[in-house]
């Protein structure tokens, strides 16, 4: 894990006369799971925002393996690797959560229009294998008994397990996760930390905006502290939970063994 994949290099954000992050540099490397945490509003979406290109920088640059995301678009961005979730759930609520997954993965297809139309026997090979593949993404992030039910119909958590089916159809090398347990019990949590261990096992690179400190000090490798957009510390997370800044800027006394 000492390869640099993300590389973000002094990069501020300004909204007028707001300074929603200022000159923040940090770097994820390949197989690595870095958490960014910080108060309500400290710049960690805006960041997210930045990295996938929904927003463009007022300075700096991000980068991707090498390569420079700064002015790609969004769908460039994720035609990378990199994918993301978000802080709301963004499932299609009137199709089945296999329907929903089946959509994430036909992103990759090769067929055409016409080659759909006339059902070529290629084609109809490919929709087998997407098929399948959508089945096995289902399992993986435990949903196979509500494969056939909408996606909107699904308790929130799950709702959540859902829209991380869909960025994994979408084979990310680089997996952006926007507060992923937010509305999950503290069962659904402990199931998401395994879920995380199967996701960087097969070798995905996990960037994680999250507020449950029980899980971000379990999972992490490293972790980025933001406070009014500046980063207050970095390290591991026994040298986040012993720092003195960010028990009194985020997590509180009563946290410091979170």
């Amino acid at each position: 894990m000492n390869t640099p994949a993300l590389v973000i290099d002094h990069v501020s954000v300004r909204f007028g006369g707001l300074v929603a992050i200022a000159d923040m540099s940090f770097s994820v490397s390949e197989g690595e799971l870095v958490s960014l945490i910080g108060p309500n509003g400290a710049g960690k979406t805006t960041a997210f925002n930045v990295i996938t290109g929904f927003l463009r920088p007022t300075h700096g640059e991000v980068r991707y393996r090498g390569t420079a995301l700064t002015r790609l678009k969004s769908h460039e961005v994720a035609n990378l690797g990199l994918v993301r979730t978000f802080q709301k759930t963004s499932v299609f609520a009137n199709d089945t959560v296999f329907d929903n997954v089946l959509i994430g993965l036909h992103r990759h297809g090769a067929s055409t229009v016409w080659g759909t139309l006339l059902a070529l026997p290629r084609v109809r090979g490919e929709e087998r294998r997407l098929r399948e593949e959508a089945r096995e993404i289902i399992d993986f992030v435990g949903l196979t008994r509500r494969a056939n039910e909408p996606g909107g119909a699904l308790p929130y958590g799950e709702q959540r397990l859902l829209e991380v089916a869909v960025a994994l159809a979408a084979r990310p090398s680089l997996l952006l996760l926007d507060e992923p347990v937010s509305g999950m019990n503290a069962s659904e949590t402990a199931s998401f930390i395994g879920l995380l261990a199967r996701i960087r096992a097969r070798g995905v690179t996990v960037l994680l905006v999250e507020h449950d400190m029980h899980l971000v000090m379990n999972v992490s490798d490293r972790i980025v502290v933001l406070n009014y957009g500046r980063i207050i510390a970095e390290g591991a997370p026994a040298q986040i939970q012993q720092n003195p800044d960010v028990i009194q800027a985020y997590l509180g006394k009563g946290l410091k063994r979170a």
